[in-house]
């Protein structure tokens, strides 16, 4: 058995609760699969701010560096709303995928069968509904400079974000989302504001022309973001992977995720650059936040965390096999019924998040005899 390093970074709020169900995963893997993780855990967002005075530690940073693949709970919450802006538990998530390079956030947008009634959209509008948002994640408004606020002489204050991106940036995106498209039903929405920004003229133009030099086997289609946003209301199953930059990838990410009903059932990736041998940079998280007003109650929903995780075996270490039997002891239990408070329906099972986790893990066993 060769053991394969894993950060764990479980965060704040409810993120060490969700992450203990994927620790749970990691034993029995080792214990039925022959499959051993070195798990090593760090701090992050508040809890590193409350131990170090800093989001994320450079030891930690340094640590992310070295480990094969890093899984994230969650960061964040009231208690440090004080904290002084670069030193705010998001400015630690930031730190971490700018420094780990990772530019491709992959998130998922799953309708599972069990959930179709959990959408506040029609059953028959959401149904077998599997879209790939990939979000180009380093550059972009989010990082561009000069940015800041600034005192005006003649009084009152001016606000300046920029939004920048490089035929680079773009290209090394765009090469994510066809090769996923390629893997999947072969169609990618490239989305952006040509009609009104350059850096959208920059974006159709790179997307076109690595479209036509590598994969014209690819369907490709440009949309303006704002039409995606109602497309993805009014007809989402037109949509297979749909690329977009750093601002408009947050935004359209969290409206995909809404149409599965609950944020608790969503996973990402977050990818860098593969490097001789193939291998990227990784990082792993929930999709869902903190949710500090149900921090240590046990009824947290750790799927999307334990969905994160199955990504980080398919994307990390090519685990193909055991990264569906996650994925599908997930579906499973919930179609006997189980749910969690935040998908909970009529006629439905409540459990606590640790029964939850007792229930995939009990499936796991099932389906592998």
């Amino acid at each position: 058995m060769t053991a394969k390093t894993l950060l764990v970074l479980p965060g704040d709020g409810i993120g060490p609760e969700v992450m203990a169900q994927v620790r749970r995963v990691v034993e029995w893997l080792a214990r039925r699969r022959n499959v051993t993780f070195d798990w090593r855990e760090g701090l992050a967002g508040g809890a590193a701010i409350d131990a170090h005075g800093v989001p994320v530690s450079d030891e930690t940073m340094a640590d992310a560096l070295a480990a094969d693949a890093v899984m994230l709970g969650a960061v964040g919450g009231p208690k440090w709303d004080g904290v002084a802006y670069e030193k705010r538990p998001e400015a630690g998530l930031l730190r971490l995928r700018k420094e780990l390079g990772l530019f491709a956030n992959l998130r998922p947008a799953v309708v599972f069968d069990a959930l179709v009634d959990a959408s506040t959209l029609k059953p028959e509008v959401v149904k077998g509904l599997d879209i790939m948002i990939v979000r180009e994640l380093t550059g972009g408004v989010y990082f561009g400079e000069p940015r800041g606020i600034h005192e005006l002489p003649e009084g009152g204050f001016k606000a300046v974000n920029t939004q920048a991106y490089s035929s680079y940036e773009i290209e090394r995106v765009g090469r994510v989302a066809f090769e996923l498209a390629r893997k999947r039903k072969g169609k990618v929405h490239s989305c952006e504001k040509a009609n009104v920004m350059e850096t959208g003229v920059l974006w159709r133009r790179e997307m076109t022309a690595l479209h036509k030099a590598s994969y014209s086997d690819v369907t490709l289609e440009h949309m303006y973001a704002d039409n995606c946003a109602m497309q993805l209301l009014r007809n989402p199953h037109q949509f297979d992977v749909i690329v977009t930059d750093n601002l408009f990838g947050d935004i359209l990410s969290d409206e995909a995720a809404m149409l599965t009903g609950s944020l608790g059932m969503l996973p990402s990736a977050s990818l860098g650059a593969a490097d001789a041998d193939g291998k990227r940079k990784a990082m792993y998280e929930p999709v869902h936040g903190s949710a500090p007003d149900i921090a240590g109650k046990d009824i947290a929903n750790p799927c999307a965390t334990l969905l994160s995780f199955a990504m980080c075996l398919r994307y990390s270490f090519d685990m193909m096999a055991e990264a569906d039997l996650i994925e599908t002891a997930v579906q499973n239990v919930l179609a006997g019924g189980l749910r969690t408070a935040d998908i909970m329906s009529k006629g439905m099972a409540k459990v606590s998040t640790t029964v939850m986790g007792d229930s995939i893990v009990r499936e796991l066993d099932k389906l592998t005899g």
